[in-house]
């Protein structure tokens, strides 16, 4: 749909009844190689006075998809993402959308009223601000379709969960590096970068994006890719979710699946500090097709840890890497699979679950007498730190906004609570988050988005900031997809 026919779809065309928020996108990024722009031309308005309020009745008469509305039988439960601690924000409507264009209408609403809007796609955001407050959440679970091509690219839509994309990805005999929790949304995980236990051996899930469909500010649809809109096909690898648009579809290149062996290996009380200096050790000098995470169970008096991982490869080939970490396990499990099965091994189950987390990236190895003594007396707080290296730095840190290529591993502090004790496990969070900035300095990962992190922008987006902020500017001078922390305008 082109931007006329989007104007008159939306109910917004003809003289003076442009989109309020929507003056022109502005220039493209100055400087940046192979720039190119299919941005609508500049429109302005003389729309005077406060934005009139939404017209939902109106929305629902324009769009195939369903609205929802406080009051609505299906309204609050449809609302609910994955953590129950952001229950209690609420949108104004919950827009089930089936299509891109259904999706162009939402924003010119949102754009016309100036309401917040954000996109849904499979509600992990950890801070909930895929809920906009007061304002149009647009649900994009109906479009989820996954559809594997001939030349083993494959097309997926922006409301596919992982363990969907998984299943049908292992019919097709293809791959794509992802997360593990099988109800995280495809769409989510790449803009932010897409950290998993592939990672070191294919890369981030934003490494394999080829190009991606987006709905601009403006209401107009961008395809993006290395191409076409440089410098947005650019920001959406690793930039974050909700900041430049609306994705509604992306194109992957894949690999052939590969079989798998995974592992598991435990350790008692009170070994963490030599077993984390083993393990530091051991992934530094392992061969890509290792991936691996050092996990700790805070305690009051006596941390436990264990170790996962997963090899690209045979059982006896990771049977003879296992030999060489110096420390003894008082369990293992090692097992073969095959790229399902390997995926499903690391999913857990996906329900809903309340908790508290933040992230730092690890340069390189960490004091492991630090990171005992920091999860000691913390009871409910686990320390999961993620190997990286491998395919992740084979890329330079400005080639694409994930800024964190040359880091030694990520780390995620998650404290699994209920209400009642949501404020004791977020200030345990932040204390262990903010102790280890002494090893790890401002950093960390925009898909663990904390709404407390100490200055996040530079935390999450590194050298990369002021190119992200330039897109921003660009396609979003408005500031339609602005929300707590959205990329600086």
């Amino acid at each position: 749909m082109d931007r006329r026919a989007f104007l008159r779809v939306a109910g917004l065309a003809g003289a003076g009844s442009v989109l309020a928020s929507c003056s022109s996108p502005g220039p493209v990024v100055p400087g940046a190689p192979g720039t190119t722009s299919s941005l609508p031309p500049p429109v302005t308005t003389t729309t005077t006075g406060p934005p009139p309020p939404p017209n939902w009745d109106s929305l629902r008469a324009r769009i195939s998809g369903t609205v929802l509305l406080p009051g609505d039988a299906e309204f609050d439960k449809a609302r609910l993402a994955f953590n129950p601690l952001t229950d209690a924000r609420k949108p104004a409507a919950l827009v089930r959308c089936k299509s891109k264009e259904d999706v162009q209408v939402c924003v010119g609403v949102a754009a016309e009223s100036k309401i917040p809007i954000a996109a849904r796609g499979g509600g992990h955001s950890y801070a909930g601000y895929s809920t906009p407050e007061g304002g149009v959440q647009v649900d994009l679970s109906e479009l989820k379709q996954i559809q594997v091509r001939p030349d083993g690219t494959v097309r997926i839509g922006a409301g596919a969960r992982l363990a969907d994309v998984y299943t049908e990805l292992a019919k097709a005999g293809r791959c794509l590096p992802a997360g593990s929790c099988p109800t995280v949304g495809i769409a989510g995980l790449t803009l932010g970068g897409g950290i998993g236990v592939l990672a070191r051996k294919f890369g981030l899930t934003c490494d394999r994006l080829d190009a991606a469909t987006v709905v601009a500010a403006d209401g107009g649809v961008l395809e993006a890719s290395g191409a076409k809109e440089t410098d947005l096909f650019w920001a959406l690898r690793g930039g974050g979710g909700g900041n430049f648009g609306i994705v509604t579809e992306f194109l992957f290149s894949t690999f052939p699946a590969p079989n798998l062996a995974v592992f598991t290996l435990r350790f008692p009380a009170g070994s963490v500090a030599n077993v984390l200096g083993a393990w530091q050790q051991w992934i530094a000098s392992a061969p890509p097709e290792l991936w691996s995470s050092f996990v700790v169970a805070g305690a009051a008096r006596a941390p436990a840890c264990h170790i996962s991982g997963c090899y690209v490869g045979a059982v006896g080939d990771l049977t003879g890497l296992l030999a060489q970490l110096n420390v003894r396990p008082s369990s293992r499990v090692v097992q073969e699979k095959d790229y399902l099965q390997g995926m499903r091994f690391f999913a857990g189950g996906g329900q809903r679950e309340s908790f508290v987390a933040s992230s730092r990236m690890l340069p390189g190895p960490a004091d492991p007498a630090k990171i005992a003594q920091l999860m000691t007396g913390r009871p409910g707080v686990d320390l999961l730190i993620d190997s990286l290296g491998g395919a992740v730095a084979d890329i330079g840190p400005s080639d694409t906004a994930f800024p964190h290529r040359k880091a030694f591993a990520s780390a995620q502090i998650y404290g699994k609570t209920d209400a009642a004790g949501a404020a004791r496990a977020t200030t345990q969070v932040a204390e262990i988050r903010d102790a280890m900035s002494e090893f790890t300095g401002v950093t960390g990962y925009v898909n663990y988005i904390d709404p407390a992190m100490p200055d996040w922008a530079n935390a999450y987006y590194g050298a990369n900031l002021p190119r992200l902020q330039q897109v921003a500017k660009a396609v979003d001078p408005g500031k339609v997809f602005g929300f707590a922390q959205a990329v600086p305008r």
